[in-house]
Parts: C-alpha cells; structure tokens; sequence
C-alpha cells in the first residue's frame, strides 16, 4: 500500500464554532488544519494545490486506495485502518464516489469540518450525517473556477449534445462496444504473445443491429444517438419508469426526430421503449446507464442473462452492482453470451486475486472479456478541471468566505 506525502508545517487554527444541534465541532480543539487527498490514483493533483503555502495548511497525498467502510467484504480491522487513517484530518478531497463517506465512517471523524466532493453523483455520501455533525460537503461539478482565475490546463471546447458534444463516458462506453466487436484486445494480445499469432476469430458489424439502453438518462441517451447515427442501429431501451412518450422526449434532446431513426424502420420510434424481457433478448448490445440505488442492484442477474443471444455483448460502464457478478462470470465462462466489457466492478480497486484479472478470457471455450479500471470519467479535461474547482472552495473555506456547490 502507498503511503501519502505530507507537507508538515502547519499554523494553529482560528477559533471557528459549527452547530448542528446534534453536536459542536470547533476548530480551536485542533492544533493545526490539515488535508487529506484521497484516491489520486495517477497523482495528479498536486499541482492545483502548491499555491496554498505550507504554513497555512498541511495537505497530504494518498495515492492507493482502502475498500469501502460499508462494504459487506470489508473486514473490521481494514474499517479500523479507513479510521485510523482520516481521523487526523480536518478536510478531505475526495475522487468520486471511490471512498465512500456513510454515516458510520463520519461519525468516527471528529476533527473533519470540509469535505470536498467531485462529481454529480453523491449517492454513497451521508449529507444527513455530515449536517448533523457541522460537516459542511461541497462539490466539483466540472463547470470550471467562477472567480475568473485562469486554468492551467487548455481549455475544454464545450459542445452542445446535438452537435457532437459528449460525456467522457459516453466515448468509454463506445471504445468498450468496438472493442469487443471488432476483437480489439483478442487479436493485440495473438500479436504480442509468445505463439506470435495472427487473427483471433472473426469480428462482428454493428451496422443495423439492435442496441439496448439500459438506462435512458443523459448519458444512456448520448450513447443511443451514436448508435442510430452511426451504424444506424435499431435502439431499444428500458427503465423502471420508461414510456415511449419519453423515449421520444429523449431522442429530440439529443437532436434525433422522434420517429424515422432507424433505417430499416422508418415508420417506428428512434428510440423505441420495450419491456426489460424484450430488451435483453433482441439486443447484440446491452449497455447499462442506469443509476445505482437498493431497487437497482443486481438488476441484470441470471434470468436476464439466459435471455441474450449468443452472439450478444454486454458493457456496463455504470457501477458494477448492477450486475450479479456470479450470474455474469458464469455466463462468461460458459460462453452464453459472445463478451462482456466491464469499466465498474463491485469492489474497486479489484483486488488481486480477482477472477476478471485472469488472462484465460477467450480461451478454451469461454467469452471475451475486456476490463478497465473504471476509466469512463478519468480524462485530462474534467479531472483537472475538478481539481481546479476543489481549489478554489478550498481557498474560499480558509478565507471564510461561502462554499460553492454547497451539497448540505
């Protein structure tokens, strides 16, 4: 495990008071302020931070990763160690939704005043909890710095959906779905490996076969249209709530006619609203954009993989929750389906002994699998550009001046 790196000259804290009503954090009971970076796998950001002097603020950097507090896997002693390690801090920088922040955790956090989120999602934050305990929680959309300092990093063009502009994860969704298709991983490692191989087996068009959005929000919906436009593939989706009214709502956000986006179909819906039995047995893609939550774990399990066709692939670049791990390596290993690409696992980062870090995927019988370390957000443009807003409340929290995107 990685250690952090600490800048250690620190100042006494002023005299500062929250209440809550459940209890009274001051930060005159501390010696010193101090920062916890967490998760900053690829040690990215430091620099966004090297302007606030080492007198003011002791930050360190962690770049490994603890499991989950509220993990069912995750032992009493590794909670112990999650505690032992945030308890000295006074704020904490977090990346996404890696650490998870229940009300469990924050409770043992005496000393913690500021945590600074990244994102839009905080479902795995307890924003109750952290009122009640004077914790204030802010975020880091991804819209920029508002007090008009400069970026030190190229600006990011910003592009309208309907004119070819996308999410991070809507072009990891499509790399994963190409890869798969077009034998991407197979044939590089036939390449590369000790038999000095050639091509692997046959790829397979995308060109008017059926793609199925599980998940019709803005990201599953970015994913739909390049599908339709692209390929002119037949789009198929579902959710809970899912009608064909709003499925049609969907395709004209994205700049797509309601009706006549499938080529073969001119008559019927560009996104057309089907069962969740439907989806899974028509589609030659599955990919997953659906919210994580209680209702939705585990929400593609056995019966939903029995349906797909052989040839069929699955990507799921949402959370990994979504689908039942068991259900999915035994289809995989039986070669139920064609693949499966998976950027979100349960457990993050997996852990050595993981059966998706085995090398015998697409070999001896069973289907193709591509991994990534959930890498559908992690691109230079937004990940500096979170930083560069956790910054600058940073900046505002030490002058006592208000929070933006203030979550609590």
């Amino acid at each position: 495990m990685l250690c952090g790196r600490s800048m250690r000259m620190t100042i006494r804290s002023p005299i500062v008071t929250w209440y809550s009503g459940a209890r009274v954090r001051s930060l005159a009971t501390q010696a010193k302020l101090s920062m916890a970076i967490l998760d900053d796998y690829l040690d990215i950001a430091k620099p966004h931070f090297s302007h606030i002097p080492e007198s003011q603020l002791s930050i360190t950097t962690f770049n490994d990763s603890l499991p989950a507090f509220n993990h069912p896997q995750t032992s009493a002693s590794s909670r112990q160690a999650i505690i032992d390690r945030l308890r000295p801090f006074t704020i904490i920088s977090t990346m996404r939704e890696r650490t998870p922040f229940p009300r469990e955790l924050l409770l043992e956090l005496p000393n913690l005043k500021l945590l600074l989120a990244t994102g839009t999602q905080f479902e795995t934050f307890d924003l109750t909890a952290a009122s009640e305990l004077g914790i204030s929680v802010a975020a880091a959309p991804g819209r920029g710095r508002t007090d008009g300092k400069p970026s030190q990093r190229p600006a990011r063009p910003k592009l309208d959906i309907k004119k070819g502009g996308s999410h991070p994860t809507t072009q990891h969704a499509w790399a994963l779905i190409l890869a798969l298709a077009r034998n991407v991983a197979s044939d590089d490692a036939a390449i590369k490996g000790p038999a000095k191989g050639w091509q692997s087996q046959l790829a397979i068009g995308l060109t008017g076969t059926t793609l199925g959005v599980v998940g019709l929000g803005r990201l599953g919906a970015a994913v739909a249209r390049i599908g339709s436009l692209a390929w002119g593939m037949r789009v198929v989706c579902w959710s809970e709530n899912l009608t064909q009214e709003k499925a049609n709502r969907k395709a004209e956000e994205v700049g797509l006619a309601a009706y006549g986006g499938n080529p073969l179909d001119p008559t019927s819906p560009t996104f057309t609203a089907v069962s969740k039995e439907e989806l899974f047995s028509t589609a030659d893609v599955v990919s997953l954009h659906y919210v994580l939550s209680e209702r939705s774990r585990g929400i593609v399990g056995a019966k939903e993989l029995a349906r797909m066709k052989q040839s069929a692939m699955l990507v799921n670049t949402s959370r990994g929750p979504l689908v039942d791990d068991a259900a999915l390596y035994d289809a995989l290993d039986k070669r139920r389906i064609r693949g499966a690409g998976l950027d979100v696992f349960d457990v993050e980062p997996l852990p050595a002994d993981s059966p998706w870090r085995s090398t015998v995927w697409g070999t001896q019988g069973r289907s193709n699998l591509i991994v990534t370390p959930h890498m559908g957000y992690v691109e230079d443009g937004i990940m500096h550009t979170w930083y560069e807003e956790t910054a600058e409340n940073l900046e505002r929290w030490l002058r006592g001046d208000v929070l933006i995107h203030r979550l609590n």
